[in-house]
């Protein structure tokens, strides 16, 4: 299929659709001319581009130009401004070592002691350094894009900053010795993380997508009480500003399908751990649209172009009507510019749908 560039956007020569008409009626369960790709891309894109990590995570033009760039050669749906774990914490004080071309490091938890929660100020995110650089990569996305390709917003769930701000091992251990301090944190976390999305869509963003990685660690119940709440209320914050939510929780969220489709989130990524069938099951028609979930290393980086199509177009067939395809959680560094070719040609040949 031939491919041309129109007004500085990819166009496809007999697709009718653009990638925010595919994205809404997908998720309303209409029909689509293909199921939308949804790939989570970060250090993939920026080398694509051919720039150094560094500059993706600090310079909003970097992230947006290397976005950009993936849409145009792989025919993704989605623009978007994910990059770290680390914005919103950097602008509360978190000290980050920020290698050139390597991930980023966090030299010590913010909170080593429970009183110093007291001298904790909730950062703005429209004017903290690291947060308001989401914010122009959005605008300059919009900007770009003109509303033909959805933009995806980042904030992380509650449960996530906290983890960053007072350590992994500490926090686990605080949600059993002290779950009355952990609910404070927890608090003062949602706030800058409702604040961060009002910003994003005012700036914006079609979707706000919400990553709760620690929270696959913990158990229904302490899920129930510590996640979902803040979970709850972001999403809640999304919708009054009449955007989409969409929840990333890492890993085997098995055991907590019911409820994750609780939150809120029109969009739930299941990792490659989880069957689709239970998921799809668990959901429902009324419940979230599903997206995922071959697996991004054996199949994405180890794998070869068949793989690929066959594990997208089962995934997209397990996931239902409302699915939108993508990798488990992100297409790792290095993965074969054909694999990801692969993976929108697998959705094309699924055609009306």
């Amino acid at each position: 299929m031939r491919e041309s560039r129109t007004g500085g956007l990819l166009k496809r020569d007999g697709w009718t659709m653009t990638a925010f008409e595919r994205f809404r009626n997908r998720l309303r369960g209409e029909a689509v001319d293909r199921p939308p790709n949804f790939d989570i891309v970060m250090a993939f894109a920026v080398h694509y581009l051919g720039q150094p990590l560094s500059r993706y995570y600090r310079d909003y033009r970097v992230l947006a130009e290397a976005n950009l760039a993936v849409i145009e050669a792989f025919g993704l749906d989605i623009a978007q401004t994910i990059s770290d774990p680390y914005r919103e914490a950097a602008d509360w004080g978190l000290e980050i070592e920020y290698p050139e071309d390597g991930l980023l490091l966090r030299k010590r938890p913010l909170i080593s002691d429970p009183s110093d929660l007291a001298r904790l100020r909730p950062p703005d995110p429209r004017s903290s350094r690291r947060m308001s650089d989401r914010l122009e990569a959005i605008r300059y996305l919009r900007g770009r894009l003109g509303g033909e390709v959805p933009i995806m917003g980042w904030v992380e769930g509650a449960l996530a900053e906290a983890n960053v701000l007072r350590g992994d091992t500490a926090l686990m251990t605080d949600l059993y010795d002290q779950p009355e301090w952990v609910a404070e944190l927890l608090d003062l976390c949602a706030g800058v993380e409702i604040e961060f999305a009002r910003a994003q869509v005012e700036a914006g963003a079609d979707i706000i997508g919400l990553g709760d990685a620690i929270a696959s660690q913990v158990s229904p119940r302490m899920y129930q009480e510590f996640a979902l709440p803040h979970e709850k209320r972001i999403f809640e914050a999304v919708h009054e500003m009449g955007a989409v939510a969409r929840l990333h929780i890492c890993g085997n969220t098995t055991r907590l399908l019911p409820l994750m489709s609780e939150t809120g989130a029109e969009i739930v990524d299941l990792d490659w751990m989880v069957d689709l069938h239970a998921a799809t099951t668990c959901f429902g028609n009324d419940g979230p649209a599903i997206c995922g979930n071959f697996d991004p290393v054996a199949v994405m980086l180890r794998g070869n172009p068949a793989l690929v199509r066959e594990s997208a177009v089962r995934c997209v067939r397990d996931g239902g009507k409302r699915s939108f395809s993508a990798a488990g959680c992100e297409i790792p560094d290095g993965t074969p510019l054909e694999n990801l070719l692969a993976h929108t040609q697998a959705l094309r040949s699924l055609g009306l749908s």
